[in-house]
């Protein structure tokens, strides 16, 4: 992950600088600010917000270097005498067509009799984005680049990419998505929280005991069920501000188009799971 996140980042900033590019945008997540281990929340949050972040899932940790690099890239000398212009744009759980998390939940649930596990508290509330949305975004960035003033204005920083995406838990995200192909959701998580996070501490310490013999990967980590508890949602309105973004998908649209996307998917699914 560290090659990928990190190191793949520096390599493309460097040949940025080698080849004369002069804007590099950097695709970051809402996951180098948190949820910490506290489960601190965070609500209609924006770029100037303060908040403790203790990263320590490797995900996170290393696109937060990767996109600290980046940042400091801002302004570094092209080989032609130009300056290189960087900014990071900062995407929530992205969802809509080839998601294939939302595709991994979907057969989840077929498995459990078209029952939806929920691993998430409905108040815990979070705000996904749309794909299309988060690719307008990155349009809207590069324009800015063109245009000297915007430039560097928006040269060296980050923004967060949202839309208006009903906030929602993740658990009640998938549901609204998979509810009109039949599915439904269970009520409460399979046990109170506090000992939730007990049993995968003790999952992950199990998994640690047997590494020397073996490498179990265990299916829920506490950064995991800490991501999925945690009421953690954002503005777009600095994007809007200074990018010119705005959301060209409603969610309406964005909704629709992912749930004609997972009805496609479905029976492909389910001769899948029949087979095997």
């Amino acid at each position: 992950m560290y090659g990928v996140n990190v190191k793949g980042t520096q390599l493309l900033l460097e040949a940025c600088l080698h080849e004369n590019v002069m804007s590099f945008i950097y695709t970051s997540t809402v996951e180098v600010v948190g949820p910490n281990p506290r489960g601190e929340p965070i609500v209609n949050g924006t770029e100037d917000t303060v908040y403790e972040s203790r990263l320590k899932f490797n995900y996170s940790r290393t696109k937060k270097e990767a996109e600290d690099r980046t940042l400091q890239a801002n302004g570094q000398l092209l080989q032609n005498g130009g300056r290189l212009a960087t900014c990071s744009l900062r995407p929530t759980y992205i969802f809509g067509e080839g998601c294939r998390f939302l595709l991994h939940h979907m057969t989840e649930g077929m498995r459990n009799g078209n029952v939806l596990y929920r691993l998430s508290v409905r108040e815990a509330l979070v705000n996904p984005v749309y794909v299309g949305n988060v690719a307008f975004a990155h349009l809207q960035a590069a324009r800015s680049f063109k245009e000297p003033q915007k430039r560097s204005a928006v040269g060296g920083k980050f923004y967060f990419v949202t839309d208006d995406t009903a906030l929602l838990s993740y658990a009640d995200f998938n549901y609204c998505m998979m509810s009109p192909l039949g599915f439904s959701i269970q009520e409460k998580l399979p046990m109170p929280l506090r000992i939730f996070y007990i049993y995968v501490f003790l999952l992950e310490m199990l998994c640690m005991l047997l590494r020397p013999f073996t490498r179990i990967v265990p299916p829920m980590n506490r950064q995991l069920l800490t991501l999925l508890n945690t009421t953690f949602n954002f503005s777009y309105q600095k994007a809007r501000r200074d990018l010119g973004y705005f959301p060209k998908y409603s969610w309406e649209e964005a909704r629709r188009r992912t749930i004609e996307w997972l009805a496609s998917q479905l029976p492909l699914q389910r001769e899948t799971l029949q087979s095997s």
